[in-house]
């Protein structure tokens, strides 16, 4: 049996109306951590989905007319006269899966490759222009704008600008420097990278636009978190205001930014936490989506 119409229809399924319902749902802001292994678990899913697709189009069977193999022949492509051979059909199964999974290697190295490029070349201009702080355990730049970033991987560092020290508070700056010791810890530039490459091999799937967007607004949303077990929910949202103008330079991480508003309300809004019941359940989803496809294209029982 060809599996081709089911993994087709499963992984558009994943790619096309997964997002949109993961956006409509209330969940994902009270569990970022969550949420983003979900969006990373249906990327994955996508990947597989779209390889094992190839593969089984790939395949001669009569009702499909030897799956792509077939098409090809239709169109007037010279595949092989008469019945596209298996030769053929056989390449093709293994070629275009591992082209897939070999773009999204390469992908990934080329995103991760140049973030670290530029955070090392960042690193160095920081460290000739910027003091080094013991009391702050960062890099404070003469800069008129309250801002803070990090720049993780090897020899990370936090850079916090004399106007954000000026202005904030100590507590203010503790949570600022919480938020993005957690980003350095979390190892989030590797995250961002895979959602980057993600994006760059299937960007016309509206799963890749999204999840590298709510994948980079979790990722805050963690951050912020982890600077509210040691302080208040008005501690860190002022602090935000303070640096919402920010930008930070390619390859690093900020606690102002674009989506400072999105996380503002958060932080100052009613906090709800998630069932357990929910909690397990999407935890379990986030699991087994992955394995899915598999599941489809060798569904237990069939020979």
């Amino acid at each position: 049996m060809n599996a081709a119409p089911a993994l087709v229809g499963y992984t558009a399924a994943v790619g096309f109306a997964a997002p949109y319902l993961l956006l409509r749902a209330a969940w994902p802001h009270r569990a970022p951590a969550l949420a983003a292994a979900v969006w990373h678990a249906l990327a994955v899913s996508f990947s597989f989905g779209a390889a094992l697709s190839a593969a089984s189009l790939s395949m001669p069977a009569e009702h499909l007319h030897a799956g792509l193999v077939g098409l090809l022949h239709a169109c007037g492509l010279d595949v092989g006269a008469g019945q596209p051979d298996a030769e053929t059909a056989g390449r093709l199964a293994v070629g275009v899966p591992a082209a897939i999974g070999f773009a999204l290697i390469v992908s990934f190295a080329f995103h991760a490759v140049r973030a670290r490029r530029a955070r090392s070349e960042h690193r160095e201009a920081v460290d000739l222009v910027g003091r080094h702080s013991s009391r702050l355990c960062a890099t404070v730049l003469p800069y008129d704008v309250p801002a803070a970033y990090c720049l993780p991987g090897r020899d990370p560092r936090i850079v916090i600008s004399d106007a954000a020290v000026r202005r904030l508070t100590p507590e203010q700056l503790g949570a600022v420097l919480e938020h993005e010791q957690s980003h350095i810890e979390g190892r989030h530039h590797l995250v961002l990278a895979a959602v980057e490459s993600f994006y760059t091999v299937f960007r016309w799937v509206p799963l890749a636009r999204h999840a590298r967007e709510q994948t980079a607004l979790l990722l805050e949303m963690i951050a912020d978190d982890r600077a509210l077990r040691s302080h208040s929910h008005e501690v860190l949202a002022t602090a935000m205001y303070e640096m919402a103008t920010a930008r930070a330079p390619k390859g690093a991480l900020a606690a102002g930014g674009q989506t400072t508003l999105i996380r503002m309300k958060r932080v100052l809004g009613p906090r709800k936490t998630t069932h357990p019941a929910l909690w397990g359940s999407v935890a379990a989803v986030a699991l087994t989506v992955p394995m899915l496809p598999l599941l489809v294209a060798c569904p237990p029982g069939l020979s």
